[in-house]
């Protein structure tokens, strides 16, 4: 395939290992945006303190719009404007997924079949603003108003009276309006793969040093198919010899307790699995050691990608085959604070392990529909195990339902005096009752 061949070459050609500032790697975008008009979307979510354009590639064999069946995920970067290295591999991401497309079957496969969105910076005021590259900590960490993006979301467990930038504003606009099942962002600073929760109290068992979400098996997984599929983050030696991380992952909590993170705000209210992956212990590291980090993270952040197609997912539908919106799809004896509900396409993802489940839907006001499902690790055959609930009594559309913003755990403190680490689906299921009754 000729016409293939020169395709590989004139995008390649124009990616090196090196820093691009925001013309650049606009101009980037755009170039792969015209070379592949029918697998990829180009389009900015919002604009930075300073009116820089987020920009997210969106790459997939449906990149306009989103598709049923079809999950949503995404990586971002460059959250922090002087972490560097995710910003410059995610570029190189796009290129080896768009050169690779039709050419590797494994890779035309995963673009058949998910969804896959690509910010290079979040923060691309703060990049702007490094003038002097530093492996520790500079201004352009923080965007132009001088806030960190990564303590400015709402929080699940206290009031963090963040004033939200635009940048972030821009996020939780972009995941409301999106189906986002899976999601990773991207720091520098430290070499490991952070899951949720960061933050935590009594109820999530925050007293032993350890935040654990209801999915905690799902985010150890998840944090050790990125670590185990890394060059060298596995090893868990991290950057000094004070800090170890066993297989290269940590709960967020145990390694540091932080309010208003971006991963507990993807869980908590996106309904998105995120974790947080540190990729260099150089901060903003030479230009001539981006290639190794390229090669270091790339199989890993492909596999990565295909746990999107953990679990199950499905669709909710009434009487008429019409699909039912706002219904609440969750496996039973891991109930979410704010409870996951089906999209306007009536669907449901739940990323769980292999194993046996009792998936429970309910639409309001009817009697809930239970159904026993074997789930199997079907990551390799890149669709989750489908699980549809047709409701015959039900011909409405119950209203929308949104999850308040406010810090969702704080009301469950009172009961933590009693709780025991076996009586967490308790407390989360009075939770759940307490909050929507």
């Amino acid at each position: 395939d000729v016409v293939g061949i020169l395709c590989l070459v004139s995008v390649a050609a124009t990616l090196d290992f090196k820093y691009h500032h925001a013309e650049e790697l606009e101009k980037y975008l755009k170039e792969v945006h015209a070379e592949y008009p029918s697998l990829t979307h180009l389009h900015s979510i919002g604009r930075s303190v300073e009116g820089r354009d987020l920009w997210v590639l969106v790459l997939g064999r449906f990149p306009t719009h989103h598709k049923i069946g079809i999950p949503e995920f995404k990586y971002v970067a460059n959250m922090h404007g002087d972490e560097t290295v995710g910003r410059e591999i995610l570029l190189h991401l796009i290129d080896f997924l768009v050169t690779s497309y039709r050419h590797d079957p494994v890779i035309t496969q995963l673009l058949n079949n998910t969804r896959i969105h690509i910010m290079p910076t979040m923060n691309p005021d703060g990049f702007e603003a490094t003038t002097v590259p530093d492996c520790y900590f500079t201004r352009g960490r923080y965007n132009k108003n001088g806030e960190d993006l990564n303590r400015n979301f709402p929080d699940a467990f206290e009031n963090n009276n963040a004033s939200i930038q635009p940048e972030t504003q821009a996020v939780m606009n972009w995941i409301k309006n999106e189906t986002f099942v899976l999601s990773a962002n991207l720091h520098g600073g430290a070499l490991v793969a952070s899951y949720t929760f960061d933050n935590g109290n009594s109820v999530t068992g925050s007293s032993k040093g350890y935040s654990r979400s209801p999915d905690d098996d799902v985010f150890i997984h998840l944090a050790k198919t990125y670590s185990s599929h890394h060059a060298s983050m596995y090893k868990g030696t991290g950057c000094d010899k004070r800090q170890t991380f066993p297989e290269g992952i940590t709960n967020g909590y145990s390694w540091y307790q932080l309010e208003g993170g971006m991963q507990d705000y993807n869980y908590v209210w996106g309904q998105c699995f995120e974790i947080t992956l540190e990729l260099s212990c150089c901060k903003y590291p030479p230009a001539d050691q981006l290639e190794k980090f390229w090669r270091d993270n790339k199989v890993a952040l492909i596999e990565y990608i295909k746990q999107v197609h953990l679990g199950v997912k499905g669709q909710v539908t009434d009487k008429n085959g019409n699909p039912i919106p706002n219904a609440i799809v969750e496996a039973k004896g891991r109930p979410h604070i704010c409870p996951y509900r089906t999209n306007e396409q009536g669907e449901y993802y739940l990323l769980l392990l292999p194993g046996t489940y009792v998936i429970n839907a309910t639409v309001p006001g009817f009697e809930s529909m239970l159904k026993t499902v074997e789930i199997p690790d079907n990551t390799g055959n890149f669709s989750a195990l489908k699980q549809d609930f047709s409701f015959s009594e039900v011909s409405i559309r119950p209203r929308v339902a949104s999850c308040p913003k406010i810090p969702l755990y704080q009301g469950l403190t009172w009961a933590s005096a009693a709780v025991k680490p076996t009586l967490h689906v308790l407390v989360f299921m009075t939770a759940l009752l307490v909050i929507f009754k």
